[in-house]
């Protein structure tokens, strides 16, 4: 007779690499930080280039929290 199998531990996403995920979203809404013409970047007035910045704050952040979670 075959034993029944145990079903696998319960996932928990309780980890406090997870309170990261927070910076890419408040950093954005502190407009004192890009509400200025200048400095320019080639060109492009301070707003644009933050944009790309908080792009990559938050692709950076995702993959931190993602490599220290994963098991």
């Amino acid at each position: 007779m075959a034993e029944p199998e145990t079903p696998p531990p319960a996932r928990s996403d309780r980890s406090p690499w997870n309170w990261l995920l927070i910076v890419p979203i408040v950093v954005p809404l502190l407009t004192p930080l890009y509400n200025h013409d200048s400095p320019r970047l080639w060109g492009f007035p301070m707003f644009y280039w933050l944009q790309f910045a908080f792009i990559l704050l938050g692709v950076v952040t995702t993959s931190v929290v993602y490599r220290m979670t994963r098991r």
